[in-house]
């Protein structure tokens, strides 16, 4: 897949958007800063780590485009930024098409075909139940 593009510029940004959600804690920060700006002093708060170890995490993410950054005084504040996963949604539409093709076929199938008795062997075909079965 290639590279993601940068809103602001068109250049290629350093990371891909692939690579940089493949990380459940850079999909838990995505999350965590939908709609909301925070510093790092806070979003670090919510996980499990290092204030440095979310710093790298939040690095990868920008470099995607998926995070971006606003100096507000010595602080670094951070927000999501949804626009690079558009990459990821045109990529999970072809998949989407290609399973409910998929599913339409077998729909069309099995509404065609006689549910107990063809199993779509000439050679094997399954008699129904009766209650004299059942036990």
């Amino acid at each position: 897949m290639s590279k993601a593009k940068t809103a602001a510029g068109g250049a290629a940004a350093k990371h891909d958007v692939f690579q940089a959600i493949a990380d459940p804690t850079r999909r838990k920060l995505l999350l965590l800063l939908d709609g909301q700006e925070m510093p790092v002093t806070v979003i670090s708060g919510h996980f499990p780590m290092s204030r440095t170890a979310v710093s790298k995490h939040l690095r990868i993410l920008a470099d995607a485009g998926l995070v971006k950054e606003r100096k507000v005084g010595r602080e670094t504040r951070y927000r999501m930024e949804p626009e690079p996963l558009l990459e990821l949604k045109r990529w999970l539409a072809y998949f989407e098409r290609y399973w409910e093709n998929k599913m339409a076929a077998l729909k069309r199938y099995v509404e065609a075909e006689d549910p107990v008795g063809d199993t779509g062997f000439p050679q094997l075909k399954i008699a129904p139940l009766s209650a004299d079965d059942e036990t």
